[in-house]
């Protein structure tokens, strides 16, 4: 224990020296007061924003599958999502909205929000985490189907390059019975697009 600690401080100064070299690379002064403290923040801002990779999806499921005979759709939509884009490490941004049809077992509510959260907290591209999400409920619910429909903006693209700010990247993966049957997949993306009442 007392290894691993002493390795992951060595790790932190490594990587606060290597901010302090982009701050000069950028042609700041990383001495300046404002920037003193900057090497620590962003070294603690990054290991929190991609701490998924030390997440395990088995273990959050584990203890949350339950035997239920209930077949009808279950959604849980407008789950807020932030991640880093692999290409250039900006924030994209939005909602992640799943549904799965049972085949004999559910899982706790809170945990899909969770399962979101371990793919996103990853250098990611939307596309992927899209996948990642709807392939990791069908394996650890086996159900007749899993849909998965995120919207989100990319600061690469409002920031930089093109700079649509206003532009949303539409991604889905429709597995099982979303995909095979088109009135399953209707109702998901109908269900979705109805707004909560005030």
């Amino acid at each position: 224990m007392v290894k691993k600690k002493a390795a992951q401080g060595q790790g932190e100064d490594q990587f606060e020296g290597v901010v302090k070299e982009m701050l000069t690379l950028l042609g700041e002064n990383p001495k300046r007061e404002g920037l003193v403290r900057t090497p620590v923040r962003v070294a603690k801002s990054l290991r929190y924003l991609t701490e998924g990779y030390q997440m395990d999806p088995k273990e959050i499921l584990k203890n949350a599958i339950f035997r239920e005979p209930y077949d009808e759709m279950v959604i849980v939509k407008d789950i807020e999502l932030f991640s880093l884009c692999e290409h250039h490490m900006l924030p994209f941004y939005g909602k992640a909205h799943i549904a799965y049809i049972p085949n004999g077992k559910i899982v706790g509510l809170s945990k899909i929000p969770r399962i979101v959260e371990v793919f996103s907290r990853r250098l990611q591209v939307q596309e992927r985490l899209t996948t990642q999400i709807a392939e990791c409920l069908m394996k650890a619910l086996r159900p007749q189907g899993v849909a998965v429909v995120i919207e989100a903006l990319h600061l690469c693209m409002s920031m930089r390059g093109v700079k649509k700010a206003d532009a949303y990247t539409i991604t889905s993966s429709m597995l099982g019975a979303f995909r095979k049957d088109a009135r399953s997949r209707s109702e998901f993306l109908s269900l979705i697009r109805l707004k909560r009442e005030e």
